[in-house]
């Protein structure tokens, strides 16, 4: 896959510093709350399960797939009317909408009612998700946007925790319906504050993005194709799949998890994880980027065998976790297992970008982000209830995640070695021309 030639654009003028951080405080905040209405819900699906409402363990994971489908759905419609006009007011409009949507969820009194709301979470999130990344690279100049998109980035484990956390305390205090009422609150605010940010001037589309648009769908039919038909690229992507398949499970399932098969009191099994993930997200992705870069520097391939050799040790922690019965073994063993598996969020999508022609890297990113939703956390949780209800046991249910964590880590290193293939290749065929 070659790059076509393109012509430079002329980048805006850089915001003044005061409100560039201004507007990455507004937008990490609003990533935060993005992952906290997200996964509030998984500390309070013994709640829901037990308030008459006729939820089944593969209900229960019906709501987060429900949520996915419709994000993925939504996601190309707000890109493009982001690329078209402001992208401002998609974004205060996706805010208010995933906010009144998680207090709607607190009104459900049936699982239909509770799934439309949960669903519409997903309307409103891919709003924020498709655009806030888009404007945060026009606040800043390029050489500072790896650090910007690291902080904003850093919300996600920071704002899942939060979900767990204040799931917990809030439900423990008053009920599942006022922790939905608590988590969406804040959202309203937000949504208020996003309209005071500046919207910079874009660079004027060049002849070659003009041309794509123009070529319609079937060049990016082709595209995707070609994208898939790249060994490495294939490779590293269906292993993400199966990572998020595993990461996804068990982030929406293990405080339940921990209430019905370790017997742990649903305060201190949400609040207890919350504080897990967040130190280990932190400290996992921080520790697995400046690794990745290291091996990168003796080998071309190292984001993915980072990748590999730290999702290949997650896999027997993962087992321990999930079966064993002390505290004393699956607390740590939780621990272990979730730092390492943080630890290739960074390396992975790095390699998934080295991997395609700078003028093909926006339209790699879009398709992995499909593929690995698509086949990972969306039918995920869903399948783990489904086995958690045939079998009758959770612990049973979740058992698939150890599997997909390590067919995960045979991916990235079949990848590891196609890409290394390919580059052998690739220098042979420059030495016979």
């Amino acid at each position: 896959m070659s790059a076509p030639s393109q012509l430079p654009a002329t980048p805006a003028a850089p915001l003044p510093s005061r409100i560039a951080l201004t507007g990455l405080t507004v937008l990490t905040l609003i990533n935060l709350f993005n992952y906290l209405d997200r996964y509030v819900v998984s500390a309070l699906l013994t709640d829901l399960k037990n308030a008459h409402m006729g939820l089944t363990d593969t209900r229960l994971g019906a709501l987060m797939s429900g949520f996915l489908i419709v994000y993925l759905c939504a996601a190309p419609v707000f890109g493009a009317i982001a690329d078209r006009g402001s992208r401002l007011r998609p974004i205060a409009v996706g805010v208010l909408l995933w906010s009144l949507a998680t207090g709607l969820s607190g009104l459900a009194r049936n699982f239909l009612q509770l799934f439309a709301a949960r669903a519409a979470v997903g309307i409103g999130e891919a709003a924020y998700g498709t655009i806030a990344p888009a404007l945060l690279a026009d606040y800043f100049v390029p050489a500072r946007r790896g650090r910007v998109l690291a902080v904003f980035n850093m919300a996600i484990p920071v704002g899942a925790a939060l979900g767990y956390v204040v799931g917990g305390l809030v439900n423990h205090a008053y009920g599942w319906r006022a922790a939905f009422f608590a988590a969406g609150a804040p959202g309203l605010l937000l949504a208020l504050a996003v309209l005071r940010l500046p919207d910079p001037r874009r660079a004027p589309a060049t002849p070659v993005r003009d041309s794509m648009r123009s070529r319609g769908l079937s060049h990016w039919l082709a595209l995707y194709a070609a994208l898939l038909r790249h060994a490495p690229y294939r490779f590293t992507v269906l292993g993400y799949a199966a990572y998020t398949f595993a990461v996804g499970g068990l982030a929406y399932w293990m405080p339940t998890f921990l209430q019905s098969a370790r017997h742990v009191p649903a305060q201190q099994a949400s609040v207890g994880f919350g504080e897990i993930v967040v130190v280990t997200g932190v400290v996992g992705t921080l520790a697995g980027g400046w690794l990745g870069d290291l091996w990168l520097r003796y080998s071309r391939e190292g984001y993915l065998w980072l990748s590999a050799l730290v999702t290949l040790l997650a896999a027997p922690f993962a087992l321990v976790a999930l079966t064993a019965a002390s505290p004393h073994l699956y607390y740590p063993a939780i621990v272990v297992a979730e730092l390492l598996l943080f630890m290739s969020a960074g390396p992975i999508n790095s390699a998934i970008i080295n991997q395609v022609a700078p003028s093909e890297r926006a339209s790699a990113i879009a398709l992995s982000v499909f593929v690995i939703h698509l086949l990972g956390d969306v039918p995920s949780p869903l399948a783990i209830g489904a086995l958690s209800d045939a079998s009758g046991s959770l612990a049973t249910g979740v058992l698939i995640v150890p599997l997909a964590i390590a067919v995960s880590a045979a991916l990235w290193g079949i990848a590891a070695l196609a890409s290394r293939r390919s580059s052998a290749g690739v220098r042979c065929a420059a030495a016979d021309a």
